[in-house]
Formats: C-alpha cells, sequence, structure tokens
C-alpha cells in the first residue's frame, strides 16, 4: 500500500485489502517515526564531529575534522564533513579565544591496540570500549563517559560532568568494574585522549 499510495486512494486500496484505514494510517506513523540506518549513522558521524571540534579547543575546521574521522574509521566526505558542521552550528575560531582544557599531544604511555578492529567478540567482560561524548545543553557543554562492552553492546558504565578529565573517566570505570566484576583477561579499549590514558594507568 505505501508503495502505491500515489497511484491509488488509501481508501480503496484498505477496502480491497480489508484492513482498516486507521490501522494502516498507525503503521506509517510508527513508520515514518523510526530512524533509518543512515539516520542512525548520521548521528553517530556527528557525535565524532562534535568529539573531534571540541577536543581541538575549536579551532579544527572540516578537513582536519575530516582527517580525524577517517582515523576512527568513519569513510565521509570532507563535503560531508563540512555540512554537518554547518548543521551543528560549528566552525574554526582563533585558538586565543578558548581556554586550553586538555593537551592531545600528550606525552604519556600508550598502550599497543590489542583489539585491532576486530569488534565481533563471542564472550561477556572480554573487551570493553570507552568513550567521551560532547552533548550541547541551554546551559552550555555537558561530557558523558561510557563504558560499552563490545559482546552485548550494552553501556555498563557511564558518568555526566562538566569537565573533560580523568575523574569523569575514572567514575565511569569504576561504575563498570564494580558492576561486572572482569577477570584479569579484559581489555579496555579507548582512543588515545590523554584522560582516558591517566584512567586505564590508574586502574590497571
Amino acid at each position: 500500500m505505501y508503495s502505491h499510495q500515489v497511484e491509488f486512494s488509501v481508501v480503496k486500496m484498505c477496502k480491497v485489502l480489508k484492513v482498516s484505514k486507521s490501522g494502516y494510517y498507525k503503521w506509517l506513523k510508527q513508520i515514518e517515526s523510526t530512524p533509518s540506518e543512515k539516520e542512525i549513522y548520521k548521528r553517530v558521524v556527528q557525535q565524532k564531529i562534535a568529539k573531534s571540534y571540541h577536543e581541538s579547543i575549536g579551532t579544527y575546521g572540516s578537513p582536519r575534522v575530516h582527517d580525524d574521522l577517517l582515523e576512527w574509521g568513519y569513510p565521509v566526505s570532507k563535503k560531508t564533513v563540512a555540512r554537518y558542521m554547518n548543521e551543528m552550528g560549528l566552525c574554526a575560531v582563533q585558538k586565543e579565544k578558548f581556554v586550553v582544557t586538555t593537551d592531545s599531544d600528550h606525552d604519556l604511555c600508550i598502550y599497543p591496540n590489542l583489539v585491532k578492529r576486530a569488534f565481533n567478540i563471542d564472550k561477556p567482560n572480554r573487551v570493553w570500549v570507552s568513550d567521551i561524548t560532547y552533548i550541547r545543553t541551554l546551559e552550555g557543554w555537558v561530557y558523558l563517559a561510557s563504558i560499552m562492552d563490545l559482546f552485548s553492546r550494552k553501556i555498563i558504565g557511564w558518568t555526566l560532568g562538566t569537565e573533560v578529565n580523568k575523574e569523569l573517566t575514572l567514575t565511569a570505570l569504576h561504575q563498570s568494574l564494580v558492576t561486572r566484576q572482569p577477570s584479569p583477561q579484559l581489555i579496555h579499549h579507548s582512543d588515545r585522549d590523554p584522560n582516558i590514558v591517566q584512567t586505564i594507568m590508574w586502574i590497571f
């Protein structure tokens, strides 16, 4: 019915197929309100764009944000990144207008990548991944640190804060450890954000 509604009236198709018009419109409303895979992917990419932009203290334009996305495994075009940044109201500004809150070019110990993009895990508590999400509110930016178990793809620990620091990630990780009590074989995978790196060094 949905694919033929341009050719035939909804009333006529409902009569022929013996379905109620109200039932069809209820189904149609559910379909239209459910985000597509493309929309979900767009939201994920926009979160990563916000991550790259704010980790650069707002100095990254679309070319350098695009480089970060490619490094993180999101193959989108420069044109798409520029369009999304425009929709999000993000544009590069002079570095002097910002107070430095993080140092991405840190000299802390970097652990080897043990996961190597093998994200299909067959048992729980074998691989956890962590990330920091940037959320804009009416009162300013807040930051969400979360831990996800790759086996179930569920968030097992999280915390919100108004600053990006190791305490933010440490709280989320501590919550996950207390709840799950994993074995020493657990792999905790993250990006190279210095706050997450310090958290891993502290806990392990």
